[in-house]
């Protein structure tokens, strides 16, 4: 059985059926195809199912779709504007801190949360709000600079 469920999106709401077994990944890549959400391994390990729930990082491989109802969630594709990557989308990509790009979004959702939380993080901050993602191309080396290059910006107001 299918039911409707209510919630926001990247600041709009939006309106979909659900089901019971269905999670909250299912629903934003689906019906909302917002796929830039990407499923790794299903059981919340890889971090690159990430996005923020009321302000909060979570695994939506592991977050039941109808336990949305009414809450905000923010995913990579509210990180842009138009055709403009988002000032931490910028960073990575100045970093070097892309090479296959599956962790990318995952990543840069714990990024969001953890600039969101604390403006000027220090290298183990940082590290410590990257624990839940998992990246086997890049290394963290080129992450971690490339979060210190969002956190300037974000600061100047760039």
């Amino acid at each position: 059985m299918r039911k409707e469920i209510t919630f926001k999106v990247n600041g709009g709401d939006v309106t979909v059926l659900a089901a019971g077994h269905e999670r909250l990944i299912d629903v934003l890549r689906g019906p909302l195809g917002l796929t830039g959400t990407k499923e790794g391994c299903g059981e919340g390990e890889c971090g690159a199912c990430t996005v923020i729930v009321d302000g909060k990082v979570v695994n939506s491989c592991l977050y039941p779709a109808l336990e949305i109802e009414g809450r905000s969630v923010l995913t990579i594709e509210g990180q842009g504007s138009g055709n403009a990557l988002g000032p931490i989308q910028q960073a990575f990509v100045d970093a070097g801190a892309i090479q296959c790009g599956f962790c990318t979004p995952g990543m840069i959702m714990s990024v969001k949360a953890l600039l969101d939380a604390s403006p000027d993080p220090t290298d183990a901050e940082i590290r410590g709000a990257l624990v839940g993602n998992l990246c086997r191309c890049t290394g963290y080396v080129q992450i971690v600079e490339a979060v210190k290059k969002a956190a300037v910006k974000l600061r100047e107001g760039k």
